[in-house]
């Protein structure tokens, strides 16, 4: 019943099947091994969603502690495709969610809480340990990029 709604949380945040997969894994495991039970199905799901994200988040820290993640990443950042191909008969919520898949990490990240997720911004900074005003900005200038993003492949 969970499952699926937590690995597209994970997928959202992590852009990796296979991660997400593990996360959505270990995140279910945890709730079932550790009497987290609920009578609520609502609190279930709130309690499963926050600590799949948690989880994430934390997946995505340790990637950023290993040197060979860091230099992809920065060759990655580097690269700018010279042609993508954007289909018109794409409905308008796959070319957003494929425009939001070629952010930059933190805008992708924080868009996803906020807008996918419908996390407030002091639930973003209690799980990302960031200020709610930083926050804030990150969702601004994400939001432009994102715009410009699907301006551009109109």
């Amino acid at each position: 019943m969970h499952s699926q709604p937590v690995y597209n949380t994970a997928l959202r945040i992590l852009r990796n099947e296979s991660e997400a997969a593990e996360v959505m894994q270990d995140t279910l495991l945890k709730y079932l091994s550790g009497g987290v039970r609920s009578a609520h199905p609502a609190q279930a799901a709130a309690w499963l969603r926050t600590t799949c994200i948690r989880k994430a988040i934390d997946l995505l820290r340790s990637h950023r502690k290993d040197p060979a993640f860091v230099d992809a990443l920065s060759l990655a950042e580097e690269e700018v495709p010279e042609e993508e191909t954007w289909e018109d008969e794409l409905p308008d919520m796959d070319r957003i969610r494929r425009a939001m898949e070629s952010l930059p990490h933190p805008y992708a990240l924080v868009l996803n809480l906020a807008l996918v997720e419908g996390l407030s911004y002091a639930q973003i900074a209690e799980i990302t340990g960031q200020k709610e005003v930083t926050l804030r900005s990150i969702c601004a200038r994400g939001r432009q990029k994102l715009t410009k993003i699907l301006k551009n492949h109109e």
